[in-house]
Parts: C-alpha cells; structure tokens; sequence
C-alpha cells in the first residue's frame, strides 16, 4: 500500500529535496507541497495525505497552529492525517505542544535520509515517533514546569487494568515494545493489544500523547526510574 505524503515548509530547497527522495520510494508517494500553514491546511483538505510532514516555524501560520486545524478539525470534516513535525531545534516548546496536540513525533531536519523515510513509515503505520532519547528530553522538559492538576488524569487512569497501567508506565519511560515485552514476560504482541486498549480506554491518539499523559496525571514523576 502506498502512503500518501504532503510536505509544508517554508524553504522551497527543503520541501523539493525531501520530496525527491520521498518519491524514490516505491511506497510513498508525494501528492504536495506547500510553503506555510495556511495553504498546507488547505492542501490536506483537499489531497487527504496518509501523513503530513510540518515545519515548526513559518509565516502565516506556524506549524503548531496548522497541526492543530489538522488533528482537531471542525465539525464536517473526517479525514485527520499523522503529522510529523519537522524542525532545526531540539525538543523546543512549539514541539512539545505539538505533541500535546496529537501531532506523532519530530524530525530534525539534519538527520539522515534514511531516518526521514523510515519516519515517515513508521508514523504510517500508526506508531508514534518517539524515542527513549526524545523521552528524556520530555522527562526533563516536565521537570522544569509547573505541577500540572492532577485530578482528571487520575479519575481516568481508574479504568486501565494492573496491567495495563503497568505498561503505560513503561511507555512513559521510553521502552520499546521489545522491552516492554521483555520487563513483564510477555509476547510483544500481547505488548500491543495493551497499548492499543490504553490508548483506547485514555481517549489518546498515539504513544506520544501516552508519554505526555502519564507524567500529568502524577503516574509517574521526572526522575524517577
């Protein structure tokens, strides 16, 4: 199956080196491209990308905002695309909202091509773009901020089962499926219909807004193991 791509980014270099080596591919194809997040919102609308690939930083409209008209639509509109964030920092605040926002994990835009391909097929596939390196970043990210109220998350974590909030705790502290599998000596495909049913039961689109869950509904804190 082919998956269907759209690229919005500022600088008209980066949008035509990306999608030269995207089209290469033989399962992905590159339907569009746009320079800012007014008209890659409009060019989502109308070409329904399996994932879109967004700067962080644009005029016009920056890519959280355009992330946010796409993850959270109006009424009448269905299709949600995986969006991929792309930026030139590390984890920065526009990122980490755009997590928050449902958006399925970051790029940095000097990362290899190979890792550019690989990302776009593994948020395809529904997996979320987040590393134990990216988690840690997180991790201290939260350290730095506010207690957030905890209430919420906590009544809505009373209905995950033992096992399961075992192995959201897991995600939080960036293990791989593998080993997550491994830590509770289970198959890795039991490791997935877990996660599946966490996602679920939380109202969660992905294991990026897993990670975030977990450390604001007090299930586990910043630093610790």
């Amino acid at each position: 199956m082919t998956t269907r791509v759209i690229i919005v980014d500022d600088q008209a270099m980066v949008r035509a080196g990306f999608a030269a080596l995207l089209a290469a591919q033989s399962d992905i194809d590159v339907v569009g491209d746009a320079p800012d997040g007014v008209q890659g919102v409009a060019l989502s609308r109308r070409t329904h990308p399996d994932v879109v690939l967004m700067d962080v930083r644009m005029p016009e409209m920056d890519g959280l905002e355009a992330a946010r008209q796409l993850l959270d639509p109006p009424l009448g509109v269905v299709h949600r695309p995986k969006v991929l964030m792309l930026t030139t920092f590390d984890v920065d605040d526009y990122v980490y909202e755009a997590l928050r926002a449902g958006a399925s994990g970051f790029l940095l835009k000097d990362a290899p091509p190979a890792d550019l391909i690989s990302a776009v097929r593994v948020v395809a596939a529904g997996e979320a773009l987040l590393a134990p390196s990216v988690t840690r970043r997180l991790i201290a990210d939260f350290a730095r901020r506010p207690a957030p109220r905890r209430d919420r998350g906590a009544l809505r974590l009373n209905g995950l089962t033992p096992r399961e909030t075992e192995v959201l705790e897991l995600i939080a502290r960036g293990l791989s499926n593998q080993e997550i599998a491994e830590a509770l000596i289970l198959a890795e495909q039991t490791v997935k219909t877990h996660i599946g049913r966490v996602l679920a039961k939380l109202e969660l689109r992905d294991r990026a807004q897993a990670v975030i869950f977990a450390y604001e509904s007090g299930l586990v804190a910043p630093g610790e193991r």
